[in-house]
């Protein structure tokens, strides 16, 4: 049974898709819960220990912080939308988040902005809405 399946039969209106394994949480360098990441729980001792050192050599090679990204090339990592301009924009209708969630919402593009990963733009007959999705804990 899909673990889609299990959600549904337990009552839950929408489904939550769980991972098809049990995942371990690992901090590359101790004592930093900025590195974490997490990898599979079903490999032997050996094969876990091989992928942190791996990660541990090559730590410098990950993005860990919107600051690390500044030395990835912004042709590499620029989102642009390929919209055809035939088609007519549809405008969305705003959404209101509580004040708690505002102060999220604005740190986090505080932070984006200061590091030059977004900027703002004016589109008067366009808007998407920010869409919050929680870290795994």
């Amino acid at each position: 049974m899909t673990n889609w399946n299990k959600s549904l039969r337990q009552g839950r209106d929408t489904p939550k898709v769980l991972p098809a394994i049990e995942l371990l949480n690992i901090e590359p360098i101790p004592r930093d819960p900025g590195t974490t990441t997490r990898i599979g729980s079903q490999m032997n001792d050996t094969a876990r220990e091989e992928v942190i050192q791996c990660l541990q050599c090559d730590i410098d090679i990950f993005a860990w912080t919107p600051q690390d990204k500044e030395r990835i090339d912004p042709n590499v990592i620029t989102h642009h939308l390929n919209i055809d301009p035939r088609v007519k924009p549809v405008k969305q209708r705003k959404m209101h988040f509580g004040p708690d969630k505002d102060k999220i919402i604005q740190a986090e593009i505080d932070k984006l902005r200061a590091v030059g990963h977004i900027e703002e733009m004016q589109f008067s007959e366009w808007l998407s809405n920010v869409i919050l999705v929680p870290k795994p804990g």
